[in-house]
Parts: structure tokens; C-alpha cells; sequence
């Protein structure tokens, strides 16, 4: 290794060496505090700490107000999930090695003990529904590992469905939770699977047996085996999100992944013998897709965090609204650009507005500018969709005659069949065009989300936003308020689902202060039944 790493906070899992079996070996000490080459227990710094909560509030809002509208997917896997309920006198040795009687996992808006498997791939499901909640990028410049897989905070289930069986406060679930995000975030740095065609959640179900394994008792063994599994039986591909109108299985793909992932866990840890050292195995994924250099090697170095602030999960942004997060840079130049010219906004059909060129990087114009976008027929094929999530945030600001980030938020609502076929939406979409940059942008991504704008008005002025790198939400922004404008989306999504939303956001906050007690309760609340979206 070239870069010097400070040992004492990090863990080095060579290209050489068996990493699968090296994960678990970290991951065991990281929730448990053996000492050995994997440094002893996890130990984040405050700044880690505050910012997962974050995540997993968010997560969780996005989740129970998906549930409300009654979205398909998390409606169907939360009603599966309650047909599997756990023996009254617990799971027995199906937890955890030694026999110990645990209650099931439960899902949002019960306290009815459920299989976990089945409570995770509930509850993972929709908290993706909306595709609103956090995202990384896979970028790590000092360590020279920019693979710029994408990723998200689909997979904190895992970490409290574990804690519920294991019987743990809430301190131990957010170790949990930090675990699986450094995990599936270094791997994100150094394997961008996007390029095989290969969905990112791969990435997040290795993650997740780990974490669910070392976080119930699992020996390093029993973990590598289980990743063995994942990687040799459950890998998915791209083509659940290819076609012109997207299904379910897009918002799914990380919930279902998981819960295989589980499932191999528990078979791990009865004594099945999956696959090992799988990420040197030359038929596995990894080896197969990227050649090592040199035999016996994986095609990566994988550098993990014990200790202080370097964690993957500081480098991971927040969506402020319903959007898919490679427009974010689209969304800051719009409201820039309408902020420094209210006059754009004076005509309510929007009739100042000539037309609209937006200039963004691969793989933005390939994943959200493809053609068929241009006529969104679902909402999991709008808010994939440049021109709508654009058009629609225009039609915001010109009837609201606002430039208020908060005001402007995209909620599901603005989604529904009604929006997405709204005239002055799709009066707006047939001005806009969307451009690939060429190599000077695809050069700044992942670093940032390089995007410009040009307005051009209806007396030929031309308005450019100039280049946008760190839009608001970006891990590397440091202008907006984000604290203030996360409230106002939780709040916005939290009253989908309850007429109380700040005592439901006070219910998840600050999980690491939580007791076993609340933990084994979280989920012991009314969501309230809003009527199916549409």
C-alpha cells in the first residue's frame, strides 16, 4: 500500500489474503471487542454516531410513510412478513449458536414478533420505496479507491432486527448499524459492480450477513461462509431495474437480496459449509468480472475503519425529498438560478421560461436521461426521470411563486397519477433538454455531481448556473442548513403516516441512547392507513 494508514483505527485486509474470512473476523470484534489483527471493538467518534442516527431516522420516515400510502411492495412484504410469526417460546438455536430462546423481529407499526428474515425484507423494502433516503458514491481519493459504486441506507434492519433477537440496547444497535455501512461502503470504493451489469445491493447483502451474524454471536468462520453463500448462490443483476416502466422489484432488489443474505447466515451458523475465501475465487463474481494482477489475489485492497471519524457513513448524502440522487445537482442549479431571477417565475404557466439545457456527467444521462424517461408512466419510472423531477420542482416554484428549498420539496404527492400527468408539467418537460458533458464531467464524478443549467428567457437572456459539484445533501456541502431542512422532511413524511410526527421522529432519535427495553418496542406504533397511493 502506498498511502500510509494508521493502523491503530484501521484494519487492512490485503488483496492476498482471505478477506471474506478477514470480514468476519472484523466484524466480530468491532461488535464484540476481540483483539487479534482486527483491531478490537468499534469505537466511532460522536460526529459517526450523530450522522448514522440521521440516516436511520430518515430511513425510517421514508418507511412508515410509504407503509401509510400503501405502496404495493412494502404493503405485500409487511403482510408476508406477520404470516411467519415467531414460536411463542422463541427461535431457539435459529437465532444463535447455544440454543438461547429469542422472540422474533418486528416490523414497522407492530410489536408482533416475526421471523427476522422476514421482518428485515419488510422493513428494508420500504424504507426503499421512495427511493429518498441516504446514498453513497464509492469515493475515497486518499486511498486512491474511487470505484463510485452506488449504495444506500437500505440495510439498518439488519442491525435492529439483530438487536431485538440478541436482547441489546440501542448503543449496540448503532454499532450495528455503523458496521454494515462501512462494510458495503468500502466495498463500494473498491468494486464498482454497476460495471458488470450487477446490482449495487450485493454490496449491502454481504454487509448484512456480516452484521447480522457477529452482532447474534457468529464465529468469523461461520460469517465467511455465509458471504461464500451470498456471493455464490444470490447475485443480482441489473435487470431488475432495465425496461421502460419500472416494477417492483427496482425498490425491492435490497430488501430481497437481504433476506437471503439472512437466511445464509442462519444456515452458517447451524453448520452449513458455504463457499470460502469466495473473493479470490476465480469463478466468483469479483476475480471473474476483474482479473487479478497476480494469482491468488482479489482484484482489491479492502481498508476498514475501527475507530474515530474516517468511516465510510461520513461520506454518504442525504436526498432532501423524493428524487433519484443523480439529479441533485440539477435540482441546486434550478432553485440557484430561480433565486437570482424571480422574474423566470412572474408567469404562472410559465411562459418566461423559453427553454431549459441541463449538461450532467455518465452515468446521470444514461440512468436517469434514457429516452423513454421523457414519458413517465409510474412513479418509479418519474423520479428516474430528469425532465419530470425538474419539470415538476419548476411547476412548484412557479405556483407557489417560491424559491424555498423547503417549500419546493418533492414529496409523493407529487408522484402520484395526477402529477405525473399534470399539464403544465408536461408543458414544462417538452422544454427541457438533457446533454451528456463529455469527459469534462464524467472527470469530476464522483468527487461531486457535476451538473449546469441554462435558462434561457423568453426575450432570449440566457441564465446559467454555472457548474454545480456539491449540491445541498452532498456530504461535502457546507453551505446549507441541513439539520433544518431534514426536519422539514421528516415532518413532511412523518404526517403521512401519523398526526404526531414529531413525537414518531423522537421515537427513532438518538437510538444509540435507547434501552434493550425500547429497542425490543421500537416498532410498537399506529401507522395510519392514508388509502392506497395512486
Amino acid at each position: 500500500m502506498s498511502t500510509k494508514i494508521d493502523t491503530s483505527n484501521h484494519v487492512v485486509l490485503n488483496a492476498d489474503t482471505n478477506q471474506a474470512l478477514g470480514i468476519g473476523e472484523f466484524a466480530v470484534a468491532f461488535m464484540h471487542g476481540s483483539e487479534g489483527r482486527t483491531g478490537g471493538l468499534g469505537q466511532p467518534d460522536a460526529s459517526v454516531i450523530e450522522r448514522t442516527n440521521m440516516f436511520h431516522v430518515d430511513a425510517v420516515i421514508c418507511g412508515v410513510s410509504a407503509l401509510a400510502l400503501g405502496t404495493n411492495a412494502p404493503t405485500l412484504l409487511r403482510e408476508e412478513a406477520l404470516r411467519y410469526r415467531a414460536p411463542s417460546g422463541g427461535f431457539g438455536s435459529l437465532a444463535g449458536p447455544g440454543g438461547t430462546p429469542r422472540l422474533g423481529a418486528t416490523v414497522f407499526g407492530s410489536s408482533v414478533p416475526v421471523f427476522p428474515e422476514k421482518a428485515i425484507v419488510a422493513n428494508s423494502a420500504a424504507v426503499r420505496e421512495w427511493d429518498s433516503n441516504g446514498t453513497n458514491f464509492g469515493y475515497n481519493p486518499s486511498l486512491g479507491h474511487t470505484a463510485g459504486e452506488f449504495g444506500h441506507n437500505d440495510f439498518y434492519p439488519v442491525a435492529i432486527a439483530a438487536a431485538q433477537l440478541a436482547g441489546k440496547d440501542g448503543e449496540f444497535a448503532m454499532r450495528g448499524m455503523i458496521l454494515l455501512d462501512e462494510i458495503r461502503g468500502r466495498l463500494a470504493e473498491v468494486f464498482s459492480l454497476k460495471t458488470y451489469k450487477i446490482d449495487h445491493v450485493l454490496h449491502g447483502a454481504i454487509a448484512s450477513a456480516a452484521t447480522y451474524g457477529a452482532m447474534l454471536g457468529a464465529t468469523a468462520q461461520q460469517i465467511e461462509h455465509a458471504i461464500g453463500m451470498v456471493v455464490a448462490h444470490h447475485v443480482p443483476f441489473r435487470a431488475i431495474r432495465a425496461g421502460k416502466q419500472l416494477s417492483d422489484s427496482k425498490g425491492s432488489s435490497a430488501a430481497i437480496s437481504t433476506e437471503a443474505a439472512v437466511v445464509c447466515m442462519q444456515r452458517a451458523m447451524h453448520g452449513f459449509l458455504g463457499p470460502k475465501d469466495i473473493f479470490r475465487n476465480p469463478e466468483a463474481v469479483f476475480c471473474l468480472f476483474q482479473k487479478p494482477p497476480h494469482k491468488g489475489h482479489s482484484p482489491f485492497n479492502l481498508i476498514l475503519s475501527r475507530a474515530g471519524s474516517d468511516f465510510a457513513v461520513m461520506g454518504m448524502h442525504f436526498k432532501l425529498g423524493l428524487y433519484e440522487h443523480q439529479s441533485a445537482g440539477a435540482i441546486q442549479a434550478l432553485i440557484d438560478l430561480l433565486k437570482k431571477n424571480p422574474g423566470l417565475l412572474e408567469a404562472a404557466d410559465g411562459a418566461r421560461i423559453k427553454d431549459i439545457t441541463i449538461v450532467a456527467y455518465e452515468p446521470a444521462f444514461g440512468i436517469i436521461g434514457d429516452p423513454a424517461k421523457r414519458d413517465p408512466r409510474t412513479r418509479q419510472s418519474a423520479d428516474h426521470s430528469m425532465v419530470y423531477i425538474i419539470a415538476t420542482l419548476l411547476r412548484k416554484a412557479l405556483q407557489a411563486r417560491s424559491t424555498d428549498w423547503a417549500e419546493l420539496m418533492l414529496g409523493p404527492y407529487d408522484y402520484n397519477d395526477a402529477a405525473i400527468h399534470d399539464p403544465l408539467t408536461r408543458k414544462l418537460m417538452a422544454k427541457i433538454q438533457f446533454k451528456h458533458g463529455g469527459q469534462e464531467y464524467d472527470a469530476k464524478y464522483p468527487e461531486g455531481i457535476p451538473t449546469s443549467m441554462v435558462i434561457t428567457d423568453d426575450t432570449g437572456g440566457v441564465k446559467d448556473s454555472g457548474l454545480v459539484m456539491f449540491p445541498t445533501g452532498h456530504a461535502r456541502n457546507t453551505t446549507a442548513n441541513l439539520k433544518a431542512l431534514l426536519n422539514h422532511k421528516f415532518h413532511l413524511l412523518g404526517s403521512l403516516a401519523t398526526d404526531q410526527p414529531t413525537a414518531l421522529v423522537k421515537r427513532f432519535d438518538g437510538l444509540q441512547h435507547k434501552s434493550a427495553e425500547e429497542i425490543a418496542s421500537l416498532h410498537d406504533f399506529a401507522i395510519i392507513n392514508r388509502g392506497r397511493f395512486e
